[in-house]
């Protein structure tokens, strides 16, 4: 939000299976992004680039965490920028406490009743607690 006069988070609901419906990650994202006045947030259903035309985006932004996650975002970098030229993609590295974490990692320490809360946002540990008991 500080890097952009305005920022849109798209929340898809199309592509893999989630643990939470993309309503819900929207609510969350919503709940998470609340203080930021210049960000909002949108459920989308399509190509991210479409999306982003469609807002008149000229940047995607991209988290990455490790080479792993370099890979898939590179690969997706290129398919964006062949489907539409004009946005270009821009990588952000997590802070240093994150880089480790993933929805994977996320899921399995809440699902045996471990403490998440350092990793997530309230309401997302309290729906995890909710889910997996706890």
């Amino acid at each position: 939000a500080a890097l952009f006069d305005h920022l849109v988070v798209l929340v898809s609901s199309a592509g893999r299976k989630t643990l939470f419906s993309a309503e819900e990650r929207t609510a969350f994202v919503a709940a998470a992004i609340a203080q930021l006045e210049n960000v909002s947030i949108e459920l989308f259903d399509g190509l991210l680039v479409s999306e982003a035309r469609r807002h008149g985006a000229t940047v995607l932004v991209r988290g990455v965490r490790g080479a792993h996650d370099w890979d898939y975002e590179m690969q997706m970098a290129f398919a964006n920028r062949r489907l539409e030229p004009t946005i270009d993609t821009v990588f952000l590295p997590p802070s240093s406490n994150m880089t480790l974490v993933s929805g994977s990692l996320v899921r399995e320490v809440a699902s045996l009743g471990g403490d998440v809360s350092s990793w997530v946002p309230a309401p997302v540990e309290a729906a995890l607690k909710a889910k997996f008991g706890g």
